[in-house]
């Protein structure tokens, strides 16, 4: 695996290595002692799949607070979407900063989300499904959210928003 790092601090796009013959190839998606040797937290308790019918879905921008508060190492494994994070770290050089990159069936990258971000996807195609490991259980008396639009942020997605929750287009703006 390849480890690069983003513009937020402790985040990064982990890209596979893939050993390729005339079947096709391997590759290493998950290793505990490579994300240790790399900084990043390892622990996995939960995985999730999210499947969305059509482009423009959003989801997000999700977090959950302390003690509650989860790494997420996030892919897609098929169709395609436009990932976000937002560090909410308020000791953080980076805080209130966002970031996004393309995950993508065919470029088998993923996003390493560190506690104390928020979390969200724009899906790009039709059909796409998300696959992450979480490091927390989920507690529904913890979950927060941000609004995708949210001033405060800045955000600039590729496409607009066709589908989204009530609850996720109703998020209060940020406050510090």
């Amino acid at each position: 695996m390849r480890f690069i790092d983003t513009p937020l601090a402790g985040a990064c796009v982990v890209e596979l290595e893939p050993f390729e013959d005339d079947r096709g190839f391997f590759a290493r998606a998950w290793c505990r002692k490579e994300f240790e040797a790399h900084g990043l937290e390892p622990e996995v308790v939960q995985a999730n799949l999210s499947y969305n019918r059509s482009a423009g879905t959003l989801r997000g921008m999700h977090y959950q607070v302390a003690p509650y508060e989860e790494t997420k190492l996030v892919r897609c494994i098929r169709g395609a979407l436009y990932d976000v994070i937002v560090d909410l770290r308020p000791e953080s050089p980076t805080y209130k900063q966002w970031y996004g990159v393309e995950l993508t069936a065919d470029n088998r990258r993923a996003l390493f989300v560190p506690r104390g971000f928020a979390h969200g996807f724009l899906t790009l195609a039709d059909e796409t499904e998300a696959f992450y490991q979480v490091s927390e259980y989920y507690a529904p008396g913890a979950e927060r959210g941000l609004r995708y639009d949210d001033p405060a942020f800045g955000i600039r997605w590729p496409g607009p928003v066709k589908v989204i929750s009530e609850k996720d287009a109703s998020w209060p703006d940020f406050a510090d």
